[in-house]
């Protein structure tokens, strides 16, 4: 198979979808791996490092989706890459289809072979999220802390206190692996954090596996609205796997909050879990709402190639070699986790929480596989 990596074009997107070592390991399976020139140089990569592992190097995005069957990227096609898309074309990346009805429409009519990481399901488990959502966890508390102070308009609250001055006061709302990484990152900072969250299991192993100054407590709104004036930090950490984000602290609330203080929005990949959230970008990060700073940076580990990438590309090329060796209907049909990472296939929304949120039909993908157009070699 031919397996194209373009380069990101999401604004301060820095990360790569494939690094050398993963090139190694398609080109030993006979696959031939095309690389956009310059694509890894943010994350460490130089084209070198590309040819040496197996990868022709390739001057534009273009060439890249014309020649070859399957891309693979980091985060959603934006909306320049949409004509460069192709029928039958598999597309591996990160899509977070749930509060985008106009990439969703797109991938319909090109008739393509989106597969999601963020869906992508083994043995309950999201191995393709979780590495990202471990680093935008851990990010999360720096930027907070950076932005609660007075030059950035924010509170003027040090996170970790000082002799004799009570630290900062972090809210987390949710108990997977992004609210654990936040936590463990803010306490130790020296904050004070507290973990709100409906998986009495999850936050119980929390408790047992963080520092004390963490503390868990279950999330209704009533708890919400007496917590919400006493933090100087929100971080939203919440994801239900394929839907958008539930709206948890509504605009009347932001009423609640001290002023200066700061959320941090890292749920906003699916549209957010804070009603006021609309997403930001690294070059203009914060937005001001009745005098409470939201962060909604869509790509938080982006900012940190280097380390994301690799964690990303680790993760992502067991998949991608699958998919490849065997054909994406061979690798759905023997691989449940690669039919749960399946969004839209064939013109049909093939993943049921996507397809409820834009009014979508649903098709269960083995019903529709075989009418899926087959891919076309250009050569």
């Amino acid at each position: 198979m031919k397996i194209g990596i373009p380069r990101e074009v999401k604004t301060r997107e820095y990360r790569v979808g494939m690094i050398p070592s993963g090139v190694e390991q398609l080109r030993a399976s006979g696959h031939e791996v095309y690389i956009q020139k310059g694509a890894g140089e943010k994350s460490g990569f130089d084209d070198a490092d590309y040819r040496e592992a197996g990868a022709i190097v390739l001057e534009s995005a273009k060439e890249i989706y014309d020649q070859c069957e399957m891309i693979i990227k980091v985060k959603e096609p934006q909306p320049e890459e949409y004509d460069l898309l192709r029928p039958a074309q598999i597309l591996f990346t990160y899509l977070h289809l749930a509060p985008v009805p106009d990439l969703t429409r797109v991938l319909q009519e090109k008739q393509v072979i989106a597969i999601a990481y963020e869906t992508l399901q083994e043995e309950n488990r999201l191995p393709l999220l979780d590495p990202m959502s471990q680093i935008a966890g851990e990010v999360a508390p720096l930027v907070a802390s950076y932005f609660l102070s007075a030059h950035t308009q924010g509170s003027g609250v040090l996170i970790s206190g000082a002799t004799g001055v009570a630290p900062a006061k972090v809210l987390i709302i949710g108990s997977g692996t992004v609210a654990k990484s936040a936590a463990k990152v803010a306490a130790g900072m020296g904050a004070d954090v507290l973990i709100m969250g409906r998986n009495r299991s999850a936050m119980s192993n929390l408790e047992e596996t963080l520092p004390e100054n963490i503390s868990t407590i279950y999330s209704n709104r009533y708890t919400l609205e007496k917590i919400l004036p006493t933090v100087d930090i929100v971080i939203g950490a919440v994801y239900i796997t394929g839907e958008r984000a539930p709206k948890l602290i509504t605009k009347e609330m932001l009423s609640l909050f001290k002023k200066g203080s700061i959320i941090v929005d890292v749920s906003i990949d699916q549209g957010g879990c804070i009603e006021t959230s609309r997403p930001t970008t690294h070059e203009e990060p914060v937005f001001e709402m009745d005098g409470v700073l939201h962060y909604c940076v869509a790509n938080i580990p982006g900012s940190y190639p280097l380390t994301s990438t690799q964690a990303l590309a680790n993760a992502t090329v067991k998949y991608a070699k699958r998919i490849a060796d065997l054909g994406w209907r061979e690798a759905v049909k023997q691989d449940d986790a690669i039919y749960s990472g399946v969004n839209v296939a064939g013109g049909f929304v093939t993943n049921a929480p996507v397809a409820k949120t834009h009014g979508i039909a649903y098709h269960e993908l083995r019903d529709i596989i075989d009418q899926c157009p087959l891919y076309e070699v250009h050569s």
